[in-house]
Order: C-alpha cells, then sequence, then structure tokens
C-alpha cells in the first residue's frame, strides 16, 4: 500500500506515525512545509519520498503535490492526524479521489456548532449551541439559553481561546476580545456543569477496535486558565471492568455513525453531571498531549502500529492489557520569565521513582511558557500505577511536592 502522509516532521510525534506505517508495510510518502534536509535520517528512512510544500493547509497545492505522486505510484490512502490539517486533507482526498474520511466528515467534526447540530438531530445528549456571526445573534442566545456560557473559535482545538462568560459584562468584554482578533464567527454554547473527559478510538468502518478513557482533573477550562493548579489527566484501565464506561461506548458508536466516521482515529470529549452524560466535541485524529504515549505504556501496546494496521490492512490485531492507568501532570512555573530550577524531585523520585515513566525538566534558563499553552508546555511528569486511585494520589503528590522556580 502506498499512503500519502502529512507532515511528517511537526511535531515531534508525528514520526512515530510515519515508523508504524513503515513497520507494517507500507511505503510511505510523506508531504510537509519543511526542507527535507531538516530531517532526520531516521525519518528520512522510514519513507520512500519526501515532498515540500508551502503550506500543508493548501489545499490547491497539496493536490498538486499529491497528483505528482499519482503520475508515479497508485496512491491507496492520504492521512492527516493534526486538527488543522484534517479538512484540507479531505479536500484532497476528494480531489485526488483518494478513500478515507470525506469533506462533510472532516467538516462536522472540525466546525462544532454544525457538528452539535448534526448529533442533535440523531438523539446525541449534548449542549445547546449556536454559530453566532454578530454580537446581536450572541446576546439573542445569552437571553433565550442564560448563562453560564462558553464561547470559542468554530474550528479551534483544545482550550485555547475558549472563555467562560457568567454575566453581562463578562460577555461584552468576550466579544471585544474576539472582535479585536477579526474572528468572523465564533461558537456559542450552554456551560454544561460535570466531570470532564476523553474518549479515543481506533474505528475500523465507524466501529471502535481499541478504546481508552481518560479523566481530567480539574476540567480544561479551569486548568488552563490559572497557573497554581498543577493540571492532570489520567487513562483509566478500569473502562472493561466498571459498566458504567458502556455507557460512554454506546455514545462514541452513535457520534461516529451520525457523522460518518469511518476508518479513523477519533478523540471525543464528554461530560458527566446533574444532567447526565453529555457530548462535548469531537475530532477525527489522534489525541494530543501524548495521548497515546501512556496508552501504550499503559497497555503494553504500540498504539500507533495499531493505528497503522488499520489503515493499511482495515483491522488491528493487538488487544490492550489494561495492566496500568497512566497520567500526566503539569509542572507551572511560579512566574513568568525564565526557568531558574526545581525543588522536590528527589522527595519525588524516592517516594515514586519506580513508577515514574518519564519527566520533563527544561534546563535553568529556559524561557517559560504560559498556563494556556497546555499540559506539555513547561514541566511535566508521566506516570503508571495497576491501581486508579493510587496513580491519582502519586500524580497529586507530584504536583504538591515539585516546584518550577523562575525568575
Amino acid at each position: 500500500m502506498n499512503v500519502v502522509f502529512v507532515d511528517p516532521a511537526f511535531p515531534s510525534t508525528q514520526r512515530h506515525f510515519v515508523r508504524a506505517l513503515a513497520e507494517v508495510g507500507a511505503s510511505v510518502y510523506g508531504v510537509g512545509d519543511r526542507p527535507e534536509e531538516w530531517l532526520d535520517d531516521e525519518l528520512r528512512s522510514w519513507m520512500v519520498h519526501y515532498h515540500q510544500v508551502p503550506d500543508v493547509t493548501d489545499v490547491g497545492a497539496m493536490t498538486d503535490a499529491v497528483r505528482w505522486i499519482q503520475d508515479r505510484v497508485w496512491v491507496d490512502r492520504l492521512e492527516a492526524t493534526i486538527e488543522s490539517h484534517t479538512l484540507a486533507a479531505a479536500q484532497v482526498r476528494e480531489n485526488c479521489t483518494i478513500p478515507g474520511t470525506s469533506v462533510r466528515t472532516a467538516w462536522l467534526c472540525r466546525d462544532k456548532p454544525s457538528m452539535k447540530e448534526v448529533l442533535r438531530a440523531a438523539g446525541v445528549p449534548t449542549a445547546a449551541s449556536t454559530a453566532a456571526s454578530s454580537a446581536a445573534e450572541v446576546w439573542s442566545f445569552a437571553r433565550e439559553t442564560g448563562y453560564p456560557l462558553v464561547l470559542k473559535p468554530r474550528t479551534g482545538a483544545g482550550a485555547l481561546d475558549t472563555t467562560r462568560v457568567d454575566g453581562d459584562g463578562e460577555l461584552e468584554a468576550a466579544l471585544g476580545r474576539f472582535g479585536a482578533q477579526q474572528v468572523d464567527s465564533i461558537a456559542v454554547e450552554e456551560f454544561v456543569e460535570g466531570h470532564e473527559g476523553f474518549y479515543d478510538t481506533l474505528s475500523v468502518d465507524g466501529v471502535p477496535a481499541l478504546d481508552f478513557v481518560s479523566h481530567y482533573f480539574p476540567n480544561v477550562l479551569e486548568a488552563m486558565r490559572t497557573r497554581w493548579i498543577s493540571p492532570q489527566f489520567v487513562a483509566t484501565n478500569r473502562i472493561d471492568a466498571v459498566a458504567d464506561y458502556q455507557e460512554l461506548r454506546d455514545l462514541g458508536r452513535r457520534v461516529n455513525e451520525a457523522l460518518g466516521i469511518g476508518t479513523s482515529a477519533t478523540h471525543m470529549e464528554w461530560f458527566f453531571g446533574p444532567k447526565g452524560l453529555r457530548f462535548s466535541e469531537i475530532g477525527c485524529r489522534p489525541p494530543g498531549v501524548g495521548a497515546w504515549d501512556l496508552y501504550s505504556a499503559a497497555n503494553d501496546l504500540d498504539v500507533y502500529r495499531q493505528w497503522a494496521d488499520s489503515i493499511v490492512h482495515g483491522q488491528v490485531w493487538g488487544r490492550p492489557s489494561r495492566q496500568y492507568s497512566a497520567g500526566i501532570v503539569a509542572l507551572r512555573p511560579d512566574r513568568d520569565g525564565t526557568i531558574s530550577g526545581y525543588s522536590g524531585v528527589e522527595e519525588i523520585q524516592a517516594r515514586h521513582g519506580q513508577w515514574v515513566l518519564d519527566a520533563h525538566l527544561p534546563p535553568p534558563g529556559t524561557p517559560t511558557q504560559p498556563e494556556t499553552a497546555g499540559y506539555m508546555a513547561n514541566a511535566y511528569v508521566r506516570m503508571r500505577h495497576p491501581d486508579f486511585d493510587t496513580l491519582r494520589g502519586m500524580l497529586d503528590d507530584v504536583g504538591r511536592t515539585v516546584h518550577v522556580h523562575a525568575g
């Protein structure tokens, strides 16, 4: 099988998809915006060809590149695993008659109001929402739905630029910020109270062949706005043992069917609270922030290789062991500036060293990143343990004990 893979060099986890495709027998044709000489020898060795384009989201340039490859070999698949690349990749598939995620599905998985409109019509429980292209439309929705509300870019990923508003003053300020960014349209949603997590799958022909559940502590919006919090997410190994997760699995299948998701990785956010289980949003791509690395370490499984098997062979053979829960705790500097050092690292190593998967502790002198930059922006520790609750306690201990000092 000949597979075109979009942007093999950045971010760093992209190389694992290329490696896995090569390992399961695919001939990989990379298309990216970095010069080939910037790619290391190992990454180049997994590809039979690399094609540079000015911008991987430029549909015209990508179509030309893929057609150039098609003039030389039959292209079986074109795959993109980054949220901002998925719609352009689907448009190129359509232009070049390559099977895979459709433009309709890619659009619905990018445009949050359209996504939720389709899912509500299919009976999937989700928050009230609208697409607003004027302040008047936002105010009208606020009067009809009430506060709190959440405002976010229509096609954004993660919590970046997502804002909660609890009253008229906050709404006016938020609209001013979006207006200053010259945003044409935003998604406005009812705020859903409850615990937040995500449900990730490798789906084959719309049916999850592998699935994983992770929990956020605290919820993302709070975690990405509060410096003193050391937020974490934890992948549970109880998904097969706790009956309540079946409701989440059923929800995932219904979402796949309604949106037309076929053979693809998926990343679905959900809430569970006073109104029960509620769908939040889904991406037709793998999760970010190293989640697949945690799933692999927790389950004695190379998830990247399972994904490659689903693309190349139309099935997966691996099965998660569920031996461990695994999680990450983000460690924020105490102020903006540059990192000057750490404290508490030796204590954590003494108490929990055998359960530490890895730690990222940028050297002194490294510029700090704001908390909105995410879980892996500054320092972090990743751990695993056979018991979910024990792991949660260890991650809490890391967050209380290890301090990132900046000056």
